[in-house]
């Protein structure tokens, strides 16, 4: 998918800030999308944020030495958008990772109200190696 694909700026804007902060490990310009009441949520234990915007995308970052997402489907409504990705790239302990997923944003007035991410949360569990 190609970002003149995005007829919304708020997901263009999304798409574009995401790929920087995994270029950069900057979240900045992340979190400058959301409002500052915005709902956060991963599956990643820790239940809906609000408000954390900033430590939401920090706490991504850090469990990787390098990520690249590629955005391959997107839905996009009146105020929401869903998009569909696969992300590649190096574990913060040195193991490769390739999963994929769905992100759900909902914005109002050019600010992100609300992110619900999904992903394959068994990439990331280590595999013992087998003593068969």
């Amino acid at each position: 998918m190609e970002d003149n694909d995005i007829r919304q700026d708020v997901t263009r804007e999304f798409v574009a800030a995401l790929r920087a902060a995994e270029q950069k490990g900057d979240v900045e310009d992340l979190v400058a999308l959301f409002s500052d009441d915005a709902e956060l949520f991963r599956l990643d234990g820790a239940g809906t944020r609000r408000g954390e915007a900033q430590e939401f995308w920090q706490q991504y970052l850090d469990q990787f030495k390098e990520i690249s997402t590629q955005f391959t489907y997107v839905v996009e409504g009146d105020g929401d958008a869903g998009l569909e990705w696969q992300s590649t790239g190096t574990l913060a302990n040195g193991r490769d990772i390739d999963y994929v997923g769905s992100t759900f944003l909902t914005f109002e007035d050019g600010k992100i109200l609300g992110v619900r991410t999904y992903y394959d949360t068994a990439a990331f569990l280590e595999v013992p190696a087998s003593t068969g």
